[in-house]
């Protein structure tokens, strides 16, 4: 096998973007495995978690978003980091992202080395 034409349709794929077509896989993923993990009260934090995927000239990023916000504070990050209380006092957070997430990223990095291997 010619190994310039592997290297030409390599370098095809990466130009089509077709490169990080399983990204979306992984986004769709990675929201389960943080709906999953969220801590539960009323389940709106868990159930508020969506993906996307941006695209710029020289980048592709996989970005996880929770919408749900009250009075201008994101509840997926008082929850992951604590917030102190109308009455001072202080409520610990609760590291349940990163664990979360930590198998999507070892996925995703597995995949982008098979993939520059061929």
């Amino acid at each position: 096998m010619d190994s310039r034409m592997d290297t030409g349709k390599w370098l095809e794929r990466l130009k089509e973007g077709r490169f990080f077509d399983f990204l979306d896989d992984c986004g769709q993923a990675g929201v389960a495995a943080l709906a999953a993990a969220t801590p539960v009260r009323s389940g709106y934090t868990a159930s508020s978690w969506s993906y996307e995927i941006k695209r710029s000239r020289n980048r592709v990023s996989l970005v996880w978003n929770n919408s749900h916000v009250e009075q201008g504070v994101p509840i997926a990050v008082i929850l992951q980091y604590g917030h102190g209380t109308r009455t001072g006092g202080y409520v610990q957070g609760v590291d349940y992202i990163n664990p979360a997430l930590r198998p999507i990223f070892d996925s995703i990095v597995k995949q982008l080395e098979s993939a520059v291997r061929g």
